[in-house]
């Protein structure tokens, strides 16, 4: 932006992949902008790239978090400025983490969720853009699970669904970021061409048990842990779990992050964690019953299930016997 005349020039702003539910956020907020204007791609200034909110329509071409990111910053070759939307889950979900995590914490994602290290991939990708050519810069936004009614991925929505849902101990706490919060960090680093790496989540934190308590969850009836870690995987072997194994380390430690960095930048957030999660999820038939019922409910349907798996294993090993015979 330039006001040598009194005057402001609009940076031309080209936006990757726009069309889900943060894509459409930002270019409302980009078109109300009096400092930057919808441009092609071949002459933006300033490139956005939404690489960890599509992960639903990647998932379903087969493309990594990489896909397209190559060839999008070769088309911007006169971009001097790329905002690349990460994820919070870079930074792995660990029993050690500190609380809350900093933009200065080691990326150490789980290895068996491939998309995560591909996000950590793309933010090595835009960093080794930035110092190929002087005067360029890149803002990389880490954020949080974000949600809202009419933009919530797959996911998020599992993330969400599986957390204060463990059955053997204490749930971590989570945090949870309205997509319109998201979307005006994005507005900022681009107007503001910050430079560097920012969380972006709401001040503070959900604890574990109030998260179960929102998803009027069942109450927590304690299991060993190997029996615990069994039905966890038994489960999802089944599609009656909504975690597969490359997710289950982030519902089960912290991954909380700072807004320090970015709010000192100028952002604020609008909506709480609790807020965020209420409009993203949907209120399930449990919120309506009484505690003693679900208490009642909850004691019957662990029997079933402890029953369930028991009959699978019974009939497991007798096909077995059967086999050698």
């Amino acid at each position: 932006m330039s006001a040598t005349t009194g005057t402001t020039t609009a940076s031309p702003v080209w936006v990757g992949d726009g069309s889900d539910g943060l894509g459409s956020r930002v270019l409302r907020l980009l078109a109300g902008s009096d400092s930057v204007r919808a441009g092609k791609a071949a002459d933006c200034d300033v490139m956005v790239w939404l690489a960890a909110t599509d992960a639903d329509a990647r998932a379903a071409r087969g493309e990594s978090a990489l896909a397209g990111l190559v060839n999008a910053l070769a088309q911007c070759e006169q971009a001097s400025h790329v905002v690349l939307v990460s994820s919070a889950m870079v930074y792995g979900a660990w029993a050690n983490n500190p609380v809350p995590l900093t933009e200065d914490a080691l990326l150490r994602p789980d290895v068996e969720f491939p998309f995560a290290r591909q996000l950590g991939a793309a933010e090595q990708l835009v960093d080794a853009w930035r110092h190929a050519k002087p005067g360029r810069t890149v803002t990389v936004l880490r954020p949080a699970i974000a949600m809202a009614a009419d933009g919530t991925s797959r996911l998020a929505s599992a993330l969400a669904a599986g957390m204060g849902q463990r059955m053997g101990e204490d749930d971590p706490p989570a945090q949870f970021l309205h997509l319109d919060d998201l979307a005006s960090a994005v507005l900022l680093a681009v107007e503001q061409r910050l430079d560097g790496v920012y969380n972006v989540a709401p001040d503070g934190w959900v604890a574990g048990e109030r998260v179960r308590a929102l998803a009027g969850a069942v109450p927590r009836v304690r299991l060993p842990d190997q029996l615990n870690e069994f039905i966890i995987s038994f489960r999802w072997r089944f599609q009656r779990g909504p975690i597969p194994p490359g997710l289950r380390s982030y519902t089960r430690w912290p991954w909380l992050v700072a807004n320090d960095r970015l709010k000192d930048a100028g952002w604020n957030p609008t909506v709480t964690n609790e807020q965020a999660y209420v409009e993203g999820t949907e209120a399930k038939w449990w919120t309506m019953v009484s505690p003693k019922r679900r208490q009642e409910i909850a004691l019957g349907g662990l029997g079933a299930v402890i029953l369930a798996i028991t009959l699978l294993i019974i009939r497991a090993v007798r096909r077995a016997r059967a086999r050698r015979r």
